[in-house]
């Protein structure tokens, strides 16, 4: 397997921290650059391995892929200039407090 990407693909969050209110709408969000070919969001609680959420691919017409179980209150979103993605939580909750990653997967190529 041969990873392809450029040197310029790069993630970053737009916050360090954030709060949101029980019952609220919580939006978290990294820029990035570059030409990823898809990204991600990770949830890590305390003395755990960080956990898969959500996918979309970088395209035309992006497509979500989510964890299995799905997680009913989370959705992922690409802004119109493809230079974001925020994970919205609807309805959060006390067990949404956590650290979370967003991440950026290359174009896997090759055999």
């Amino acid at each position: 397997i041969s990873l392809m990407y450029s040197a310029s693909d790069e993630i970053q969050p737009t916050a360090k921290i954030m709060h949101g209110d029980k019952g609220g709408f919580v939006t978290l969000s990294c820029n990035y650059s570059g030409s990823p070919y898809n990204l991600q969001w990770y949830r890590q609680y305390p003395r755990s391995a960080p956990k898969f959420l959500l996918l979309t691919t970088v395209s035309s017409n992006p497509s979500v892929v989510n964890a299995t179980p799905p997680y009913p209150h989370l959705s992922i979103k690409l802004n119109k200039e493809r230079t974001r993605l925020d994970l919205e939580i609807s309805s959060a909750d006390v067990t949404d407090s956590s650290l979370y990653y967003c991440a950026l997967q290359p174009t896997v190529t090759g055999n």
